[in-house]
């Protein structure tokens, strides 16, 4: 047993503590969680469907899920890293012919209404 002076307002006195453990932190390396991108895939579903890339991102993002869910986090990782490519660039392509389409309205080369 070890004993430790605790001072108090009255004085010193002697409580005893029993010998305790020393406590050990370990550190592992933590698997980071793998992201499918799920919500975003099925956005370019239905706003950016650009060529069918959200389509194909939806299709990978899926994938990635299934193979979370079965522990494999090397396939799962490396599917949602394709629906994410998929994903912006599906974004990105139908940002830009938003862009350029309404350029085009705006400098009178398309009209809505025919003359």
């Amino acid at each position: 047993m070890t004993t430790v002076m605790v001072e108090n307002e009255f004085g010193a006195s002697t409580q005893p503590y029993p010998d305790l453990p020393t406590p050990m932190t370990t550190r592992g390396l933590r698997a980071q969680p793998v992201k499918d991108y799920f919500l975003w895939s099925l956005f370019n579903v239905a706003y950016c469907n650009f060529c069918c890339l959200g389509f194909m991102a939806l299709i990978f993002s899926v994938k990635a899920r299934d193979q979370k869910v079965l522990g494999d986090g090397y396939s799962a990782n490396h599917y949602g890293s394709t629906s994410r490519a998929l994903n912006l660039t599906a974004t990105i392509l139908s940002i830009l012919l938003f862009v350029i389409v309404f350029a085009l309205l705006v400098a009178g080369v398309i009209s809505i209404h025919p003359k």
